[in-house]
């Protein structure tokens, strides 16, 4: 068989002098620190005077707080003019949803999808907002969508703002980066708490938690689009006399038109997912009915009204998609108008029949037969299979020969190996500089004090991301060399996407029971959507000179895969690494809920019972968590660039 030279290796692999040399200079300081380490630092805990306690004072904030919230000029003239905003703009949209009725919000919907896409896209539009209401789903769709409606826009006005200085100020750009890693990487139960501190529960405080967390993406692809702008048309615009503020409104923004869409729809995306953890503190609509249903354990339920949050995500995914591809921005909307027109004319129309409201007969039982089937598979998966013994059985072999062995294997090690393992991971990924970043963050868990349930919660995630990565990257290479495959898996990626993290947890506890399984287990189903897409992307965009090259020598589907593909695809296979790292830890920390432990519960009791401190600890843990695990998993621009 012919042996295949991979095109342009300097590309797609680590120069072997350069990784010999880092590896040799890792045993010279090993061999130097590893001894004086272990004769000063012998046991595995982290240090209890190398420690600050945070109690204190984060209790005093909170009761501070609560002492003021009623009385003090801030909470009254500033928080509380917020608030009354919020509850009366989200208000005003739940009634003009109401007012149109389910014929209205149908066809104007419909209409839109017609406008952006085609008879196509507006025939599964109107198709998914008809399935809410068949659901008996269709006031807390209306509940939904009005707090989507509001908190999208505030979360774009936001996020285009802060991308907007981004992109026009260095200095800015490197000012917000940390800010907006933060944002993304803290669970959202954490900002929680002092959202709720302030705001209280309800409303104001789920839109608010929703603009933390969806307006990072369109702040950074505001800010690469504006970045990324054509200079020569930036110059040629500056040449006929424009002033700076004409050449933002003519040249960059029309320019960025492609990635502010793009960070529209994942501004959408990320405030749906986040539809059922605000309903925690009193959102309503959807994700109250999930979270609901997830207390009694009923999955029929939590599908019935996880599937219309599914049905949104995905209709407003296709438009804003379809509208970041049209090239023609400036048709005249007669076709519109007249779409309007005909959705006045209809929900006038239901108004004077009486039938704004969506019919009761005309909801489907969706919850009875579904959960039926669940019990079905409790009684015959959860126990009493042959040879493999059933879900149960697996879940608690996974837990003694995974879970444990790795978490004790993490908290037997002492503290400073734990640092010198990730600085060797880092810089050989990276640069010093992103080594020393993994080092810091690492360690500033320890001075938090929650050194083991950090490690037990990344004992957690390395179980997970392992299992996500060998079914991901099996099931994305398969997506990649068929296009059948493809096909047939896309609409259930879909679906796995756009479900929310709570719809996970539920058939996963019906099935494997509470505990660490559970959380580890939902969350590679969550996370093993975006590995597959990228792998698949990644293989699918190989040169494919290089295939040809690889044919024309006669090399076997297995050897094209191996050695060109896989290697050409090395920066999206790393891409698909972090993305899954990421992933894996958002649904590991809420998998505390079942039973997960470690920081996920801490999180989840700081909320529960308003403890400012503990709940704000555990949450900027998680943060550090995510931080070095980023920068062990996905190598820098510059080393990128030379083929690191």
């Amino acid at each position: 068989m012919a042996t295949i030279t991979v095109p342009s290796p300097r590309q797609v692999a680590l120069p072997a002098g350069r990784a010999a040399r880092k590896l040799l200079a890792l045993a010279l300081i090993a061999a130097v620190l590893v001894p004086v380490a272990n004769a000063h630092w012998a046991s595995a805990p982290w240090p209890h005077h190398l420690t600050v306690d945070l109690s204190s004072p984060l209790t005093s904030a909170s009761n501070w707080v609560i002492d003021n919230r009623d009385t003090h000029p801030l909470f009254l003239y500033f928080f509380g003019y917020i608030s009354d905003a919020v509850v009366l703009t989200v208000r005003a949209v739940y009634l003009t949803l109401l007012a149109a009725g389910w014929p209205g919000v149908t066809v104007v919907a419909a209409v839109v999808a017609h406008r952006v896409a085609g008879m196509r896209l507006a025939a599964g539009t109107a198709a998914a907002f008809l399935a809410c209401g068949a659901l008996g789903m269709w006031v807390p769709t209306m509940q939904t969508l009005a707090l989507m409606v509001v908190a999208v826009l505030a979360s774009v006005a936001v996020g285009f703002v802060l991308g907007l200085g981004a992109g026009l100020s260095d200095r800015l750009n490197r000012a917000l980066r940390p800010v907006l890693d933060t944002m993304q990487v803290l669970p959202a139960f954490a900002y929680l708490l002092p959202v709720v501190l302030v705001f209280g529960i309800g409303v104001p405080a789920a839109v608010l938690a929703t603009v933390v967390y969806a307006a990072p993406p369109m702040a950074r692809l505001t800010a690469l689009g504006l970045r990324g702008a054509d200079p020569e048309v930036l110059e040629a615009v500056e040449s006929l006399g424009a002033t700076r503020a004409q050449r933002l409104l003519t040249a960059r923004l029309p320019l960025a038109r492609r990635e502010l869409l793009l960070g529209l729809n994942q501004t959408i995306m990320m405030a749906l997912s986040m539809a059922v953890i605000a309903s925690v503190i009193g959102a309503g609509g959807l994700g109250d009915r999930v979270y609901q249903a997830l207390a009694s354990v009923d999955v029929g339920a939590a599908l019935a009204a996880g599937i219309p949050i599914v049905l949104l995500a995905v209709v407003l995914d296709r438009i804003t998609a379809a509208a970041g591809e049209r090239g023609d921005v400036r048709k005249p909307p007669v076709g519109l108008l007249y779409g309007l027109g005909a959705t006045v004319a209809v929900a006038l129309a239901a108004r004077l029949l009486g039938r704004l409201d969506w019919p009761t007969a005309w909801t489907l039982n969706f919850a009875e037969p579904v959960n039926r089937a669940v019990d079905w598979m409790t009684a015959h998966l959860y126990s009493g299979v042959p040879v493999v013994g059933g879900t149960a059985d697996l879940a608690g072999h996974f837990t003694t020969w995974v879970l444990d062995p790795v978490r004790s294997g993490l908290q037997w090690l002492p503290w400073w190996a734990v640092l010198f393992v990730v600085a060797a991971l880092a810089w050989l990924i990276g640069t010093w500089r992103t080594a020393l970043t993994a080092v810091l963050a690492m360690a500033a868990i320890g001075v938090l004090g929650v050194w083991e349930p950090s490690l037990d919660t990344l004992s957690q995630v390395l179980a997970a991301v392992a299992v996500t990565l060998v079914l991901g990257f099996a099931t994305g290479i398969a997506a990649a060399r068929s296009d059948r495959v493809e096909r047939a898996l896309r609409p259930v990626l879909d679906v796995f996407q756009t479900m929310p993290q709570f719809v996970y947890l539920i058939p996963v506890v019906a099935l494997f029971g509470v505990g660490r399984a559970p959380a580890v287990a939902a969350a590679v189903v969550y996370a093993l959507p975006a590995v597959v897409r990228i792998t698949a992307q990644g293989l699918r965009q190989v040169d494919p000179a290089a295939l040809e090259s690889a044919r024309s020598l006669g090399a076997t589907g297995r050897q094209q895969l191996l050695q060109v593909q896989l290697p050409l695809a090395r920066p999206a296979l790393l891409l698909a690494v972090n993305q899954g790292v990421v992933l894996v830890l958002a649904v590991v920390i809420i998998g505390g809920l079942v039973g997960g432990g470690a920081l996920g519960y801490d999180v989840a009791f700081g909320l529960a019972q308003g403890d400012l401190a503990t709940g704000l600890v555990a949450g900027a843990a998680i943060v550090c968590l995510g931080l070095m695990l980023d920068r062990v998993t996905q190598p820098t621009e510059r080393r990128t660039r030379k083929g690191a």
